[in-house]
């Protein structure tokens, strides 16, 4: 069932701008479907906040002077987020992993961040996809790295962060996935390129190129779930314009067992939506600007009257890259947020026959930042060095102001609580990319960070009338981030990689003033966080084989100091609180990562991949029950198999197998979750024109297990099938650059 949303602030206006957009969509839509002829083609543009191809000798190449071709050859494959400079993906001396977007196309998944965890490197807090789970739940984790609702890895779009002001977390669904060119995935300490949110990695989406396109999706399925996407995009000489929206809904499923549900237990309906616009500008040859605007909509049921979420949102970027002749590029790039984010909390009975609420959260959210960043011309001594150079900055604030109603009240009970903060924060890097020769490079990168918690506020109201108000000393932190890295290929078919590093990451407004309930399980914030520090090293060899075969291996070990952990209390909190978030010791993350790309023939391609991960607690000073516990959340084995067939005049189809360890839900390793296999399937068939139909399953046997077991267990999802039609028509590939009056350098 569902129940009542939510309170939130009055969105007539936000809501009024996004039905125009869509509107507008509509009609851009129909034309272009009644005019397919008229659109010309043109050849591939600058990416929007992205990144220039380079030739050999490292000089700049334009995007438009080369026709878009076929997906290129993983290995050949331009990267751009390990060094914040486009390289070659087996010429990168860090660790890459990319989805590029004919496998986009061809997952069966629903979710941009259950794609996401198709690769065993990556994962979610919880089993729990965006779909049904609350945002607060969906922080990113790279190689186990001590998962938690706060993501200990930095997502970006096209170079700008998408990352929660407030919470850390990632808002998936806000992030539309027709657009997508591809999704680059490096699981190394990043806080040297790009600072604290970078603590285990970086997942970095890039958008398509805006060129002459209608892409629409429409699908249906079970659990009431509909989805429709569409995306059309063009460009007049030195203007390109796209549009694009998504809307998702659906009924969920049963989250609870049905040996612990009780009559409150129903179905989690949500509803997604999204829409953006981008605009790009090529002002001069030399001189690209671009502008986004982006809006988000989402409703959630946790299952229960009085387990609702909703998020709005607002995002704006823009930037502007130039090219000198002399002294290299320059980009630059600002983006600011507004955001809204309301969440209702119960209490429910043992029997889970009746329920109250207990709590309502509303919180209010916005960020701007900016970032430059200077790319030089290639030097040459003892070699090829190229030297970049880059500060950015970031202003973050957030209220939460929370009802409460206690199961009984006193005079001391506490019935409202307003907490606020601001975080402010930046830095500055340089990185040498220095190539001694074609089987040799280094990079070696230096980053200061400093950052500032201000402003900080505490007002709890009690039952007797009674107010106690705290206001939050200032605090001021630094850290220094060196990144050392090298890339070897003694043969051509061989490459080795090696990397030492340190991060970190502050603590965000949330887990220094944001209690938060799951389940029936409580946690109490903490003002006094420090930022949590890691030493960590990777090593790694790559080889080319026959038939297209690449092998993948690498090992890493990290030494995470003062994670913030939720810990158990050993006595709880007079309002139930039973755990609180700390600063834990130290805990040793180690493992290894195995990966294989074969094409063994032009129809068939073959991925696997499989990364164990040890995360043990080393060190938890006054709670030493947890030394050599494994962190919860954090199953030790993860692996992927999948295999396509592609065949455009028969059909298109991709097995994928998931496999997922036993993991713990609690820092007690209490309370054990078992693995899973899950089976997901994905065909497809050209019909007529530009139009195929498609269908897609997860979790093909139905397979049962556990999401989480906070206080009461929660399953995750179980067998979805969905089917659909699907749109794809590059209208301008039959007309020249000339012809559109593309500017080609």
């Amino acid at each position: 069932m569902t129940g009542p949303a939510a309170p939130s602030r009055p969105l007539a206006a936000p809501l009024r701008r996004r039905a125009h957009v869509l509107r507008g969509i509509g009609v851009c839509f129909r034309l272009a479907l009644l005019l397919p002829g008229i659109a010309a083609a043109q050849v591939e543009a600058p990416s929007s906040e992205g990144t220039q191809d380079r030739d050999e000798a490292g000089a700049p190449v334009s995007a438009e002077s080369t026709p878009a071709e076929p997906e290129a050859p993983a290995e050949t494959r331009t990267v751009v987020t390990a060094t914040r400079l486009p390289r070659p993906l087996r010429d990168v001396p860090a660790t890459t992993v990319v989805i590029p977007r004919d496998e986009i196309e061809r997952s069966p998944t629903l979710t941009q961040d259950a794609l996401v965890r198709t690769l065993p490197s990556a994962a979610t807090f919880r089993r729990t996809p965006s779909l049904v789970a609350d945002p607060t739940a969906q922080g990113l984790n790279l190689r186990g790295l001590a998962p938690s609702g706060v993501a200990r890895g930095l997502v970006l779009l096209d170079g700008l962060p998408v990352n929660d002001p407030y919470g850390g977390w990632v808002f998936w669904r806000a992030l539309p996935r027709l657009g997508l060119d591809r999704i680059e995935v490096v699981p190394t300490g990043g806080s040297a390129l790009y600072g604290s949110a970078a603590l285990g990695g970086v997942v970095q989406l890039i958008s398509q190129p805006i060129v002459g396109v209608i892409d629409a999706d429409v699908s249906v399925g079970n659990q009431g779930t509909g989805f429709f996407g569409a995306r059309i995009a063009d460009r007049w000489k030195r203007v390109g314009i796209s549009l694009e929206a998504e809307g998702l809904t659906s009924d969920g499923y049963r989250i609870v067992p049905a040996d612990q549900r009780g009559s409150i237990d129903a179905n989690t309906p949500s509803k997604h939506l999204t829409g953006q616009a981008r605009v790009e500008v090529q002002a001069t040859d030399d001189l690209l600007l671009t502008a986004r605007a982006s809006l988000f909509r989402e409703t959630q049921n946790g299952g229960t009257r009085y387990t609702v979420a909703s998020v709005d949102l607002a995002w704006f970027t823009g930037s502007a890259r130039l090219r000198t002749q002399d002294t290299g590029t320059f980009e630059l790039g600002l983006y600011g947020r507004t955001q809204h984010f309301a969440q209702n909390r119960a209490r429910v009975s043992a029997d889970r026959d009746y329920e109250i609420r207990s709590a309502f959260q509303d919180v209010p959210a916005n960020d701007q930042g900016g970032s430059l960043v200077w790319t030089g011309p290639n030097l040459t001594l003892g070699g090829t060095h190229v030297l970049a150079a880059g500060v950015d900055a970031r202003r973050a604030a957030g209220t939460a102001q929370e009802l409460l109603f206690p199961a009984t009240y006193t005079p001391t009970s506490i019935y409202a609580r307003t907490t606020r903060g601001t975080q402010l924060s930046g830095g500055l890097f340089v990185q040498d990319l220095y190539t001694v020769s074609s089987a040799l490079e280094f990079a070696g990168t230096l980053r200061w960070d400093v950052w500032r918690n201000r402003d900080g506020y505490q007002l709890e109201s009690r039952s007797d009338g009674y107010t106690t108000a705290t206001d939050f000393a200032p605090r001021t932190a630094g850290q220094l981030s060196p990144r050392l890295a090298a890339r070897l290929r003694p043969l051509d078919w061989l490459t080795l990689r090696a990397s030492v590093y340190r991060a970190f990451r502050a603590p965000t407004l949330n887990e220094l003033y944001r209690p938060f309930q799951v389940g029936t399980v409580l946690t109490a914030a903490n003002p006094d966080l420090d930022a949590e520090r890691l030493w960590g090293t990777e090593a790694g060899v790559e080889t080319l084989g026959p038939g297209g075969l690449i092998g993948r291996i690498t090992g890493f070990w990290n030494v995470l100091d003062a994670p913030v952990t939720n810990v158990t209390l050993a006595t709880p909190l007079p309002d139930g609180t039973t755990r609180q978030r700390q600063n834990l010791g130290q805990a040793r993350v180690r493992g290894v990562e195995l990966g294989t790309d074969w094409r063994p023939a032009r129809q068939w391609t073959v991925l696997a991949a499989y990364t164990f991960v040890d995360p043990v607690v080393t060190d938890a000073p006054g709670q030493p029950d947890l030394v050599g516990r494994q962190l919860p959340q954090d199953p030790r084995h993860r692996g992927s198999l999948s295999v396509t067939f592609d065949e455009p005049s028969l059909l298109t189809a991709t097995a994928q197998l998931r496999v997922v360890g036993p993991q713990y839900e609690d820092d007690l390793n209490a309370r054990g979750m078992g693995g899973a296999a899950i089976v997901d399937l994905f065909v497809s068939r050209h019909l007529f024109w530009k139009v195929a139909a498609f269908a897609a399953v997860e979790n093909l046997f139905d397979r049962s297990y556990l999401a989480g077991r906070a206080g009461v267990d929660t399953l995750a999802p179980p067998f979805q099938a969905r089917v659909g039609l699907r749109l794809r028509d590059g209208f301008n590939e039959r007309f020249s650059a000339a012809e559109r009056g593309v500017p080609v350098h």
